[in-house]
């Protein structure tokens, strides 16, 4: 398994200024550097406590750019939907000549009524518009002349400046959280997947990573070479105790967080997105000891986290790569410095050592 720490605030103002969560995360780059993780990401939302903090993943990515010289930088994930596709392809393509070629480029298709409507954007477009989006991304990354001819975007030929470093691009990541035909399209476009196993049983997870990597086998990729990132919450302890009182809290409070972002789905239908109006719902029964006992979570001592990563590798396999979520903003930045030194020091290095 590799490690890297993804940033997903859930607070806002009456929590947390925006200076200071930023200030705080920075400084958990810098200690990524130092320990040896593998990469920082952030997410991409608006308006909600849920990830409204981070509108722009780049502008993050380039300040840790610029403070680090190894860890890798990934959008988790940045929405074609919003952005045209010539400005998004040239800000990672910045990204990544400043960072010396460390971008992993991750692509999503939202899923929040109240973002679409800010941006006039009709959800029942999105599925449509990420395909082009990102085809059109890559295409820009990689080819000269390019002439788009699509739905949403027509433009050409134009040949972007700067070119990435990586060739003949940034690895790409699709980001899914529910649905099973996304990860088989993945797959079969050969782009790499990042989910979130928290959204569904251990079950559907295992189906539908068996589908990722049959596509991907299927169409012409050798088996093996894709990357599948995971992302969860993190609190680690020396005292367990400790650290389940404030993964609880911490837990709570992302879950209030997603409550109110989704709320829009209460009254919102879109063919596009099936089933997403149980959502509301959903949120109601989020409970923390069901998902600590679910391997959803990873908090605890060291020895009960390793214990919980060991068996997430046996559902999953010990190739994959996790992204924990080290500061929402609701802990302390001590909390989080805590959790990432613990894990380089007392969790990774023993993985596997009971087996």
């Amino acid at each position: 398994m590799k490690f890297g720490i993804v940033f997903f605030p859930t607070v806002g103002p009456a929590d947390k200024p925006a200076q200071q969560y930023f200030d705080e995360a920075l400084r958990l780059v810098d200690l990524a550097e130092e320990l040896g993780f593998e990469h920082v990401k952030i997410v991409e939302h608006y308006f909600f406590a849920y990830g409204g903090y981070s509108p722009d993943p780049v502008t993050f990515l380039a300040a840790a750019a610029g403070r680090t010289r190894r860890v890798r930088l990934g959008t988790s994930a940045t929405i074609p939907a919003f952005q045209h596709p010539v400005k998004l392809a040239g800000k990672l393509a910045m990204l990544d000549n400043i960072s010396g070629g460390r971008v992993d480029a991750a692509f999503g298709r939202a899923f929040l009524p109240d973002e679409f409507e800010a941006f006039g954007i009709p959800l029942d477009e999105s599925k449509d518009r990420f395909v082009e989006g990102v085809d059109a991304i890559k295409r820009l990354w990689a080819e000269d002349d390019v002439v788009v001819d699509g739905r949403f975007h027509r433009f050409g030929p134009v040949t972007l400046l700067p070119r990435p470093v990586q060739e003949p691009h940034p690895p790409v990541f699709v980001t899914t959280a529910r649905s099973a035909e996304s990860c088989a399209e993945a797959g079969r476009a050969g782009h790499n997947l990042q989910t979130v196993p928290n959204v569904m049983s251990t079950e559907e997870l295992q189906s539908r990573l068996r589908t990722y990597r049959a596509e991907w086998a299927a169409s012409g990729r050798a088996p093996g070479t894709e990357q599948i990132h995971f992302s969860y919450p993190c609190v680690v302890d020396a005292d367990g105790e400790q650290a389940r009182t404030k993964g609880r809290y911490d837990d709570d409070r992302n879950s209030a967080a997603i409550r109110e972002a989704v709320a829009a789905w209460g009254t919102t239908r879109s063919d596009a997105y099936p089933g997403y109006e149980k959502l509301v719902e959903a949120t109601k029964h989020s409970h923390f000891d069901s998902k600590l006992a679910q391997r959803k979570l990873l908090i605890g001592a060291p020895e009960q986290v390793r214990g919980q990563l060991e068996q997430i590798a046996e559902w999953f396999g010990d190739d994959i790569t996790i992204s924990l979520g080290v500061h929402s903003g609701h802990l302390s930045f001590e909390d989080a410095a805590t959790t990432m030194r613990l894990m380089a020091e007392q969790v990774i290095p023993k993985l596997g050592e009971g087996r």
